[in-house]
Order: C-alpha cells, then structure tokens, then sequence
C-alpha cells in the first residue's frame, strides 16, 4: 500500500506554479514573504504533502537562483521584464572581438629577451665588434676581488706573535688599541 501512495500522482500542479499564482494573487507590490505564499497555497489548493514547507523553500530557492524570482527585503516578487540583467560578482570580462583575431599574422613567435637595437642604416658597417675600454683611468670597472685570507688574519703573522707573547687576544671593535692613561709619579706631586 505504501508503494501505492509513493506512485500516486499528485493532485496539485507543480510548485513553481503554485508559487507564481500565490504572488499573483496577493499582488502585493513590495512582494510577498515565504509565510503569505504559503499560506495563499494552503488554501488555494488542496492534497498537499506533509513536507510542504521544505518543498516551498527548496523551490523558492530553485526559482530565486534562476531569475524567475527577485528576493529583495525578506520578500519575493516577480521578475520585471524590463530590467537589466542581473551582472555577477567581479569585473565582467572584456569583450573579445572577432576581427582582430581573426586578421592575426600566423608568422612565428616572438623570441625571448629584449629585442635587439636598431642599426643605423646610413652608418659604416663596423668588421667586428670591440671591447670597450675603461675611460683612461686605467681601474677596472666594478667592485674589486676579494682578497685571499693570510694564515695570520688580516693583521698578518707579527700580530699573532705579539698576541701570543702577551697573551692578549685580538682587539675588539675596529681594532684600535685601547687608551693608556699617563700616570703622575709620587715625586712629580711632593715638588710642588
């Protein structure tokens, strides 16, 4: 018996029918809420399913999605055949025009890099190409090589040997010696 009333056609049209009749009915011009369609279908017509209010939503939802209806204010209305069309989110795509592409050479593609300078067509062709020449100071140019670490450092090996006598390690900072205060001798205070 249950199968029986599974298969058995449904006594009222299909609900995006019953939906638009509902907003045509109430003629409201803000739109009608979801509460006063179902209302309005309740009592228009007869041998609705129990699940009435999930098949309202889901086809409201259905409707609202494909542009049969306007949602605006917790109302639905429908869909003025004069306004524009509904744009998406984001920037809309540029348009693409079929002349332009369809005149495009098919030469060969653009080679990687800068292109290469135009020559001069009124000046002497030149037999080959020559370095160029640091302007007379007689310096490379750019930052000069690093030079190779001497065993002892950069102080060299007489900075390691008086460090090794005295026991000192290497100064710190930018390597200055540190300052010596001169000392006053006791005779030098008992003259005056």
């Amino acid at each position: 018996m249950a199968a029986e009333e599974v298969n058995k056609p449904s006594s009222h049209p299909p609900y995006a029918e019953m939906i638009l009749a509902a907003i045509a009915g109430l003629s409201d011009e803000n739109g009608s809420s979801k509460s006063a369609i179902s209302k309005y279908i309740e009592g228009a017509f007869n041998g609705l399913p129990s699940d009435h209010s999930v098949q309202l939503t889901n086809s409201l939802t259905e409707m609202k999605e494909s542009g049969e209806l306007v949602y605006s204010k917790n109302n639905f209305m429908l869909k003025d055949p004069n306004a524009p069309p509904k744009r998406g989110r984001g920037r809309p795509p540029k348009p693409k025009l079929q002349s332009s592409l369809s005149e495009a050479p098919a030469g060969p593609p653009r080679p990687r890099g800068r292109p290469p300078k135009a020559k001069d067509p009124l000046a002497p062709p030149s037999a080959s190409p020559r370095p160029k020449v640091a302007s007379g100071s007689g310096k490379p140019r750019g930052r000069p090589p690093k030079k190779a670490k001497i065993d002892g450092g950069v102080l060299g090996a007489a900075a390691t040997e008086v460090a090794a006598v005295t026991g000192a390690s290497r100064p710190r900072g930018r390597g200055r010696p540190p300052k010596v205060k001169p000392q006053i001798s006791a005779t030098v205070e008992g003259v005056m």
